[in-house]
């Protein structure tokens, strides 16, 4: 199966646990993109220890997952994309959307 998750938000806990699914989907074989939206682009300002949100997206990216920014959000931002979560576009996400199986959205 192909799972397309979209967060949006930087809730610590709630991108935790979109990153605990896209793991757990990925290690029993499913193929895997997450696509971040709206304040889940500040991923890397994300830092709470209780949820650890760069650990679980790193071990994502290990497990052969692809993460994808929305570029305009980034921008209204100021911000870059980062290495692990390069800038994409909303028609990216709409490709993602269309060829998933499921479409999860946490956020």
């Amino acid at each position: 199966m192909k799972y397309a998750v979209v967060i949006n938000t930087k809730d610590p806990e709630t991108m935790w646990n979109a990153f605990r699914f896209a793991c757990a989907s990925l290690s029993k074989g499913h193929r895997v993109s997450v696509f971040l939206l709206g304040p889940a682009v500040e991923i890397d300002s994300v830092d709470e220890a209780r949820f650890e949100v760069k650990k679980v997206c790193r071990r994502f990216l290990d497990l052969g997952g692809e993460a994808l920014s929305c570029g305009t959000c980034l921008r209204v931002r100021k911000m870059g994309a980062s290495e692990a979560c390069p800038m994409s576009t909303m028609d990216t996400l709409v490709s993602l959307t269309e060829d998933a199986d499921r479409v999860v959205t946490f956020g």
